[in-house]
């Protein structure tokens, strides 16, 4: 059995060579997984590509002419149209055992930019989707792709891996505003600034409900940009004190280099409002919102990068304790799966090897028969059982053999070798 990963992840290239190299629509991916097809019609692919690693995963049950990483980096220089030497320095190659850890790590998020994001699970479940879809997964990467799912849901299961945010804009959403509001349908957000940390905040916000966003910053063209990602509206910067007093979740992101709000300037806009609770995301640096205007009153919530900093690196220190619980399972798992796979790759083998070994006793049983056709049936049955005897004992040897190193997960070489000795080429 021969699985090979070649991947180009954000540990090893830059942002723009990924995104040459990436696979970027399914469109891309059919035509892809059709000229490795044309190219490489023996052996199975799957295609993983995202904002973070371009993996390409091959497979086959060869043991002579498998697919090699030149194969794999001249199907991506052909099909991107980008010159090997391009990209090659940042290729990392992983073959047979680990390859598979690799993807077990991958699957798991061990090998994620965040620690433990559950993503990336789904982009792997989406891209052995797509490759079935386009007929490119075999009896290998079927089982090497549904134990890998198996392994990532163990993980979250025993481990707390994913537990506790680590991005500022999901703590701030997750941990922070939530702890403040149970329901974000009904609230209004105003955004200030139009950044991506600006961007990153609403979308956490939308996938919790909200509804209606005002979007205002100093440049109008970005403004409008924002607004139309978010389905926001832009609101005129001379209306900012208005939608102070009227927002329930502020999040200010400008690049200003002193305090756009004072605490005189909120406590104004703060009278108009009813005293409704209102959530302050100060994400800038210098600090949009002077830090006094937490004490208004009671119903003030103001956090700023700071404190969700403290509390991303809380959750980092804590998944990083879990690394090597998660590291066992996925060892544990890669054995489990590595002796599945070599039993499975012994059984034909041996199974050939018995047949031919009786197609020759019969042979040469015939040849005798004919040679002394006066044996009768008593006679005949005791040469056979010794015939039998013989190549039992004769099989025995590397047939235990074989076992005991598939049963340790290493019999590739001995496999190879029984081939080659005791099977004839068909």
């Amino acid at each position: 059995m021969n699985v090979l990963v070649v991947s180009c992840n954000h540990h090893l290239a830059g942002v723009q060579l990924r995104e040459r190299l990436a696979f970027s629509s399914e469109q891309k991916l059919q035509e892809a997984y059709s000229l490795w097809r044309t190219s490489h019609p023996q052996s199975e692919l799957v295609l993983l590509s995202t904002c973070n690693r371009v993996e390409i995963y091959c497979a086959d049950d060869r043991d002579d002419h498998g697919v090699e990483v030149n194969d794999v980096t001249s199907f991506l220089s052909q099909f991107h149209r980008v010159p090997s030497d391009e990209f090659t320095s940042s290729l990392l190659a992983h073959s047979g055992v680990e390859a598979v850890s690799h993807l077990f790590e991958v699957a798991c998020s061990i090998d994620s930019m965040v620690l433990g994001e559950p993503q990336i699970v789904n982009q792997v479940k989406e891209a052995y989707r797509v490759a079935q879809d386009n007929a490119a997964c075999g009896p290998l990467t079927n089982v090497l792709f549904q134990h890998a799912l198996k392994v990532s849901a163990q993980v979250r299961t025993e481990t707390a891996l994913a537990d506790g945010r680590v991005s500022i804009a999901s703590v701030a959403v997750g941990e922070f505003a939530k702890s403040i509001f149970s329901r974000f349908d009904n609230k209004q957000v105003l955004v200030i600034g139009a950044g991506e940390m600006a961007e990153e905040t609403l979308t956490y916000l939308k996938s919790e409900g909200v509804q209606r966003i005002h979007v205002c910053n100093r440049s109008r063209q970005r403004a409008d940009e924002l607004a139309a990602k978010v389905g926001g509206e832009v609101a005129d910067i001379s209306s900012l004190d208005d939608l102070l007093g009227t927002a329930d979740v502020i999040v200010s992101t400008t690049g200003a280099t002193t305090t756009l709000i004072s605490e005189e300037r909120f406590r104004a806009a703060r009278r108009k409002s009813g005293g409704h609770p209102v959530f302050i995301l100060d994400l800038a640096a210098p600090r949009d919102f002077e830090p006094s205007i937490s004490t208004i009153d009671d119903n003030v919530f103001l956090y700023d990068i700071d404190a969700l900093e403290e509390t991303c690196e809380r959750n980092r220190k804590a998944r990083h304790a879990e690394i090597h619980r998660a590291r066992s399972i996925i060892a544990s798992q890669t054995d489990v799966f590595m002796q599945e796979i070599y039993h499975r790759a012994t059984g034909p083998v041996i199974h050939r090897l018995r047949e031919h070994w009786g197609d020759i006793s019969r042979t040469e049983l015939d040849r005798l028969y004919r040679k002394v056709p006066e044996l009768d049936t008593e006679q005949r049955k005791a040469v056979e059982a010794t015939i039998s005897r013989i190549v039992n004992k004769l099989l025995h040897p590397p047939l235990e053999a074989l076992k005991d190193e598939a049963r340790a997960g290493t019999p590739d070489g001995l496999l190879s070798a029984i081939r080659r000795l005791f099977i004839p080429r068909d």
